[in-house]
C-alpha cells in the first residue's frame, strides 16, 4: 500500500460501504443490502476485482429495473483521487457538487469513498486555519515584534483560547446540521452544497477581516473602510450567487435547489461581511489584539451563521 500522511483522502475514506459487481442484477443488489450497516450510504462502489469502474447513487440504484444490470445505471466516470491527496483539494473537489470523492491508488486499486459529511469539518478546519495566518497584521511594531517573540507559555494564553471556542463552534455546527437530518434526507441533494456555501461566506469574511486589521495597523480608522467593505461584501455575494444558479440549475435540473442555494449564498455572504467587521472593531475598541482573538472567533461566528441561514433559507424554497 502507498504510503499516507495526516490529513490526506486516506484519512477519510471508507471502505464500509455498499459494493456490486458490474454484471450484478439491480435485485441482487437490492437483497444483499438488506440487514446491513454501513458508514456511508448515499452511492454504491462497482467493483471489478479490486478496482473500482463506477459508482451507482442509491437512489438511482432503486429506481431502476430489478432485472437491469449495474453497469447500466453505473456512472462510469466517478471523481477520483489518489490517495496521498490532500484533504482541502478533496473537500473542495466535493463543492463542486460531487456527491462523493473515489480514492483509488497507482495500481488502480479501490481505497474506499469519501462521504461529504466529513469534509464539512475539513473546511471548517482550515478556514480556521486561514483566519489563523492574519496574525501578522498588528496595531504596531513593537506589538508585531513581541507577539513573534513570545515565549510558548505566551503563545498558547493568547491562541489556545480561541482555537477551544472554535472547537465548540464545530461541535456547535455539527448540532445545528444534525437537528435538520430528516429535512436534508427529503432533499439530499441540499446537503452537498453546505460545504461549499460554508466556504465561500468563510472567504468573503476573511477578505474584509484582512483589509481591516491591516487598516486598523496603519491607524485607519473604521469609518473610512466601513461604506466601501459593506458595498463590496453583498456585490461579492451577489455576483457569487447570480454565476452559481445558472451552473446549478443546468448541472442538477432542480430550480428550488439552485435558488435556494443562490439566495443562502447572498444573505451568508452579507451576514459574514458584517461578522468580519464587527467583531476586529470590537476587539481594538476593548484594546485587545483582533488579530488573535478577532480571527478564530469570526470564522467560528460566521460558520455558524452561515449553517443556520442556509437551512433556513434554502430548505423552505427547495421544498
Amino acid at each position: 500500500m502507498e504510503a499516507t500522511h495526516p490529513g490526506t483522502a486516506t484519512d477519510h475514506a471508507t471502505t464500509n460501504i455498499p459494493t456490486a459487481g458490474p454484471d450484478q442484477p439491480i435485485s441482487d443488489v437490492h437483497w444483499a443490502l438488506m440487514g446491513r450497516e454501513f458508514d456511508y450510504t448515499d452511492n454504491l462502489a462497482v467493483l471489478d476485482g479490486e478496482s473500482l469502474i463506477g459508482i451507482v447513487p442509491l437512489e438511482r440504484l432503486f429506481a431502476s429495473e430489478a432485472s437491469a444490470r449495474v453497469r447500466d445505471v453505473m456512472d462510469a466516470k466517478p471523481p477520483v483521487v489518489a490517495p496521498g491527496t490532500d484533504q482541502e483539494t478533496v473537500a473542495l473537489e466535493i463543492t463542486r457538487g460531487e456527491s462523493t470523492v473515489a480514492v483509488v491508488d497507482s495500481a488502480g486499486a479501490f481505497q474506499g469513498l469519501v462521504p461529504p459529511r466529513r469534509m464539512l469539518a475539513v473546511l471548517l478546519a482550515e478556514h480556521d486555519e486561514d483566519a489563523a495566518r492574519l496574525g501578522g497584521y498588528l496595531a504596531s511594531t513593537q506589538r508585531a515584534r513581541q507577539a513573534s517573540e513570545e515565549p510558548l507559555g505566551r503563545r498558547l494564553w493568547h491562541r489556545l483560547p480561541w482555537l477551544l471556542v472554535g472547537l465548540m463552534g464545530a461541535i456547535a455546527s455539527a448540532a445545528i446540521i444534525g437537528a435538520f437530518e430528516s429535512d436534508l434526507d427529503d432533499n439530499f441533494l441540499l446537503a452537498f452544497f453546505i460545504p461549499g456555501v460554508v466556504y465561500m461566506s468563510a472567504a468573503i469574511g476573511i477578505q474584509t477581516q484582512t483589509v481591516l486589521i491591516r487598516g486598523f495597523s496603519v491607524g485607519i480608522p473604521l469609518r473610512r473602510v466601513l461604506r466601501g467593505e459593506v458595498a463590496s461584501g453583498l456585490v461579492l455575494s451577489l455576483v457569487i450567487a447570480a454565476v452559481f444558479f445558472p451552473i446549478a440549475l443546468i448541472g442538477w435540473g432542480d430550480e428550488g435547489v439552485a435558488l435556494g442555494v443562490a439566495l443562502a449564498l447572498v444573505v451568508s455572504g452579507a451576514a459574514a461581511t458584517a461578522v468580519a467587521i464587527a467583531l476586529p472593531w470590537a476587539f481594538q475598541r476593548a484594546g485587545a489584539d483582533p488579530a488573535f482573538g478577532a480571527g478564530p472567533l469570526a470564522t467560528v461566528v460566521q460558520d455558524l451563521l452561515t449553517i443556520a441561514i442556509y437551512l433556513a433559507v434554502a430548505l423552505p424554497v427547495a421544498v
